[in-house]
C-alpha cells in the first residue's frame, strides 16, 4: 500500500502490516469481570514498566466490562497483559491529529463519510503527540480510512509518535 503525503510525486510506503512504519495504533481490548477493583488491578500491572496508557475506553455490559487501551509500548504492554492471563483482542485503530478548526470532528467525519468508511469506535488520545489533541478511531476499512484522511491532509498519529512522547 502506498499513500500520497500531499507532496508532488512523493509517497509514503507501508510495506509491512505491523511495526514502526505501519501508521496505525494497536488497541488492546481486555474482558474484565464487572466488579470493584478489576480495572485498578489491570492498570497496576503496568507499574514499574515503561508502558503508559495513552488512551482508555470502558464499556459496561452487565456482567463484564470491555476495557480498551492504547499503550505507549504495545509489544511490552501485550506481554504484561498476557502474563496476567487476561483474555485480550488486538485491533488496529487510526490515530488522527485534530486539525486547527472550529469543528475538527466534523471535518474528519465528513471525509470518512464521503469515502463510505464507517466509524465503529472513537475516543480521545490522552497524550498530545506534537502538542496537538488527537483521537483514536476504529473504522470498518482501515486502509481506506488511512488513504482518505492522509490524502485530505490530516496528520496521522503512529505508534512511533506515541513512543517518542513518553
Amino acid at each position: 500500500m502506498s499513500l500520497g503525503d500531499g507532496g508532488e510525486g512523493t509517497t509514503i510506503g507501508y510495506a509491512t502490516a505491523r511495526g514502526r512504519h505501519w501508521p496505525t495504533l494497536r488497541q488492546f481490548t481486555v474482558f474484565l469481570e464487572n466488579k470493584v477493583g478489576q480495572l485498578l488491578e489491570v492498570v497496576r500491572r503496568f507499574e514499574g514498566s515503561r508502558v503508559r496508557i495513552v488512551a482508555l475506553s470502558i464499556t459496561d455490559s452487565g456482567e463484564c466490562a470491555f476495557v480498551r487501551f492504547l499503550l505507549s509500548h504495545p509489544e511490552q504492554g501485550r506481554e504484561i497483559l498476557e502474563r496476567a492471563g487476561l483474555a485480550l483482542i488486538e485491533s488496529d485503530l487510526l490515530g488522527v491529529e485534530l486539525p486547527d478548526d472550529h469543528q475538527p470532528l466534523l471535518r474528519i467525519c465528513t471525509a470518512l463519510l464521503q469515502a463510505e468508511v464507517n466509524i465503529i469506535q472513537a475516543y480521545p488520545i490522552l497524550v498530545r503527540p506534537r502538542g496537538r489533541p488527537a483521537v483514536a478511531l476504529m473504522v470498518d476499512n482501515t486502509e481506506m480510512g488511512l488513504e482518505t484522511l492522509a490524502s485530505r491532509g490530516f496528520t496521522m498519529i503512529s505508534e512511533a509518535d506515541i513512543d517518542e512522547h513518553n
